[in-house]
């Protein structure tokens, strides 16, 4: 069997193994990418953009679109972005992270980049409303060119088809991705024996291959042409999934499907539409459903259902871990995570994120009604996660070997212009529907930036108000109070500082414990800890000590299981049945004269509230776990 491990890389299995992963890749990483055919070139020759579908125009979008997939996605992610993992992880916060690492720590420029990864990662999240909507409400409109009396059906069709997708995330990713695989590979067969039988009726559009043909629409059009990038753009959309998901199947798998498969197949898909366009230019309503021969049609309209539904699966699962690191790096509540794979850490559900985004993507096909509607709010989000990751990847690979300086730099001003130039493409149809990516952006941001900000106040608080443990040991030694038998571990974030929980049992129970431990639970900036970096134990004197248990941001903290296994590193054993943890939880109280604006403050404490509990965040077992208020003022 194989194992992805923390670099990306995999042990020396079987190639049957490497298949089964690349096929689990295949059924959740391209989903999104491998839909995008649908609505495309469609979009291109909508009223909003003016373009009519002769010769020169149709070759020169073909041009342009596969340009940018083998620039942004092939160039871009699949060969620089991905080497640039987080010790295997991907996604816009941990290569945030990676980023941060290269910089001095405090420093302005950190603070900058930590700013820009939190709000390309609630981009991220936006698009993870977005492309579940356009991408299953394009494939059921398929249903409007079968048989044009389905047209009232198409909006609830979408909402169960949705409703269904997301109610199967909690059987995990490997067991969605295995069973979507097969389908996905189907459906690229299809892009591609679709494409081919179009091509052969006019195999003079394998001339827009020529990258002259882009450049000569942008010469024709003038400074007009670029907005036709907020078109091509959503041939791309799906690049940063790629990226987020490398730590569900690891580099490989996804480099060797995208070269071998995706690429192709959608090359000749492109193609054949636009020969299709040059023979009929009446086609244009929707060319990839007037390009399916008339008896595939139903056929082809259940295969791009089936097909879309992998669409979503990929940001959905990117999505989770993006949370998941966003919680461990302090910018999201803690959050129930359920592991869905024993052989595959990084393969995880979080329950409220899933909800989250399905009523956020069924409203948002409820509001738009139609994938034309939708398509002029694609894009901001997705450029603008694609524009901070370049600024990102800059800062993190400009010292590194693995690209020489004379081929990273070129690439990384190509990069940030491309990427510049489909963002401001997108920004101009801010009216036209624009505005609500930015919006979610706008709005996720707030959350993650006062969750952040909150915790920062909450323990400067904590910290100004407590006592110091160096001058509070000796004086309760003075007078010692009762002992009683067994460990009492107290959760503190502050070393140093007397934990509240602490001074709350001496008051009301009077009694102290035969040992104990003063516990700070450390996220690093690393995915993974090593297990022999994992706990250390410190004597303080008169049966105190003090433990510091690390994690890296893609690991789900199990402080029970940490400290049972300081027994066999020689240090402290922690009889479970012996060992009582105290934890402080803080009520929140807003306040207009200090810490953030007073209603960033009343929404913090809203979501302190509603964060999960240690006992669960932690595995602390519930019948061991004895919690004490205490209010707070922020």
């Amino acid at each position: 069997m194989t194992i992805a491990s923390s670099d990306g890389n995999y042990s020396q299995t079987s190639n049957a193994s490497f298949r089964s992963l690349m096929l689990g890749a295949i059924g959740v990483v391209f989903g999104d990418i491998g839909t995008s055919p649908l609505y495309t070139i469609k979009e291109a020759f909508t009223p909003h953009y003016g373009l009519t579908p002769d010769h020169a125009t149709v070759l020169g979008i073909l041009s342009l679109v596969f340009w940018s997939l083998m620039v942004i996605i092939t160039v871009k992610y699949v060969a620089v972005i991905m080497r640039a993992d987080n010790e295997g992880e991907g996604g816009i916060m941990a290569l945030t992270a990676l980023a941060q690492r290269t910089l001095p720590g405090g420093s302005k420029a950190a603070y900058v980049i930590g700013i820009l990864g939190v709000f390309g990662a609630a981009l991220f999240f936006g698009d993870g409303v977005l492309t579940p909507a356009i991408s299953v409400l394009s494939a059921v409109e398929g249903l409007e060119v079968a048989a044009p009396a389905l047209q009232p059906w198409v909006l609830p069709i979408t909402i169960v088809v949705l409703l269904v997708l997301f109610a199967t995330q909690r059987f995990g990713t490997d067991l969605v991705g295995k069973a979507f695989g097969p389908v996905i590979i189907v459906w690229f067969a299809a892009l591609a024996a679709i494409g081919v039988h179009n091509i052969a009726g006019n195999a003079e559009v394998l001339h827009a291959l020529n990258p002259w043909w882009g450049l000569r629409f942008f010469i024709e059009h003038g400074a007009h042409g670029i907005f036709i990038l907020g078109a091509v753009v959503l041939a791309v959309t799906g690049g940063e999934a790629l990226y987020a998901d490398m730590g569900h199947f690891g580099r490989r798998p996804i480099q060797y499907a995208w070269n071998f498969l995706v690429l192709p197949a959608l090359t000749l898909n492109y193609l054949g539409q636009g020969a299709l366009l040059l023979a009929s230019p009446e086609a244009v309503d929707n060319p990839f459903y007037m390009g399916v021969p008339q008896w595939a049609l139903y056929p082809m309209i259940g295969l791009s259902t089936a097909a879309t539904v992998i669409a979503s699966q990929a940001v959905i699962s990117g999505g989770y871990s993006a949370a998941r690191q966003a919680i461990q790096l302090g910018y999201l509540p803690r959050m129930a995570i359920k592991h869905t794979s024993r052989e595959t850490i990084g393969q995880i559900y979080i329950p409220s994120i899933n909800w989250m985004l399905m009523v956020g993507t069924i409203a948002t096909v409820i509001g738009f009604g139609s994938s034309t509607a939708l398509a002029t709010a694609y894009g901001v989000s997705v450029t603008g996660t694609m524009l901070i990751t370049s600024f990102m990847l800059i800062v993190a690979m400009r010292h590194r070997s693995t690209i020489p300086p004379a081929l990273f730099w070129p690439l990384a001003a190509l990069f940030v212009l491309v990427d510049v130039a489909f963002l401001f493409a997108n920004l101009v149809k801010f009216m036209d529907g624009a505005w609500f990516p930015i919006l979610l952006g706008v709005v996720v941001f707030t959350l993650l930036r006062t969750w952040g900000r909150g915790r920062q106040l909450l323990q400067a608080e904590i910290i100004k108000d407590g006592i110091r443990l160096d001058t509070f040991l000796p004086g309760l030694m003075l007078s010692p109070p009762v002992r009683v038998q067994g460990t009492a571990v107290f959760l503190t974030a502050q070393k140093g500082i007397v934990p509240k929980a602490l001074l709350h049992n001496l008051k009301h129970n009077k009694v102290l414990h035969e040992r104990n431990v003063l516990l700070t639970v450390e996220t690093k900036g690393v995915p993974f800890v090593n297990a022999d970096s994992r706990l250390s134990i410190d004597t303080i004197g008169n049966d105190f000590y003090r433990a510091t248990i690390r994690y890296g941001f893609m690991e789900t903290p199990d402080v029970p299981l940490a400290l049972m296994r300081a027994a066999d590193k020689g240090e402290m054993c922690f009889d479970p049945m012996d060992t009582t943890y105290f934890a402080s939880r803080e009520t929140i109280v807003a306040t207009p004269k200090r810490g953030m604006p007073i209603w960033r403050d009343k929404l913090f404490g809203v979501m302190h509230r509603n964060a999960a509990p240690a006992t669960d965040f932690f595995r602390i077992p519930a019948t061991r776990l004895v919690e004490l208020g205490a209010p707070v003022e922020i």
